[in-house]
């Protein structure tokens, strides 16, 4: 997708981003979202406010169509499947064993797909940026050695992610460390507890970026929660 020119890629990008969430999953997509467990979240803030970080369009694009994707799917996967649609998100990822085999790559891409975009929103905020305080900021001076330090670890985990997936900040044990997850894999199932996750899927970035993924990682950190992280630090330990 690198190779498109902008201008095909912004026409075409709308159907782009309903097959590329099908074609991980079912391979066809709907529009409408079938009865299920899981609705889609609402924003905390609009669309454009996180500009010029993160464009409007590909907040927009990515909240009404990718994350809906992911939970139009899951919910189409759990249809006739009660019992799984008792468990929370978190629950159900922890589980996949109890899941029939046929439905298991597709809750595993669909409801992790729900889980981190849902994590992901709260993550950003209008007035984020800067660095964090407290516990958690002595937690990453402790762990890392210092704030940029972390920024570059962090940063080098999001850059380095071949193709699609994230990078995160996860804490296990009472401790912090960096961890690159592909696709929509969630730190769950390594048995770690997010705490921030950065989107590096194309369709978060490519609108406005393009392929500078960089440009992109370098602008998020204006838009990080910290209070938001720090709480689930928090949680956590």
């Amino acid at each position: 997708m690198n190779t498109f020119q902008t201008s095909i890629f912004r026409r075409g990008f709308l159907a782009a981003s309903i097959a590329l969430c099908g074609a991980v999953s079912l391979g066809a997509q709907t529009t409408e979202a079938p009865t299920g467990p899981y609705t889609l979240p609402p924003l905390p803030y609009a669309y454009e406010a996180l500009q010029p970080h993160i464009d409007a369009e590909t907040m927009r694009i990515h909240h009404n169509k990718h994350h809906q994707a992911y939970i139009t799917n899951a919910n189409k996967l759990l249809a006739g499947h009660p019992e799984l649609s008792k468990l929370s998100p978190l629950e159900l990822l922890k589980n996949l064993d109890a899941a029939p085999e046929d439905i298991r790559i597709g809750l595993l891409n669909n409801v992790g797909g729900h889980v981190n975009h849902s994590a992901f929103w709260l993550m950003m905020s209008p007035d984020g940026g800067g660095e964090p305080t407290g516990a958690l900021a002595e937690a990453i001076k402790t762990t890392f050695g210092s704030f940029e330090e972390f920024k570059k670890q962090f940063s080098d985990a999001a850059m380095k992610r071949f193709g699609s997936g994230w990078a995160w900040l996860v804490v296990a044990d009472g401790k912090l460390s960096i961890l690159s997850t592909p696709n929509q894999n969630p730190p769950v199932l390594e048995g770690k507890k997010a705490i921030l996750g950065l989107d590096v899927w194309e369709h978060a970035y490519y609108l406005k970026y393009q392929n500078r993924r960089g440009d992109y990682v370098g602008a998020w950190w204006s838009v990080v929660n910290w209070p938001y992280v720090a709480e689930l630090y928090a949680k956590a330990k």
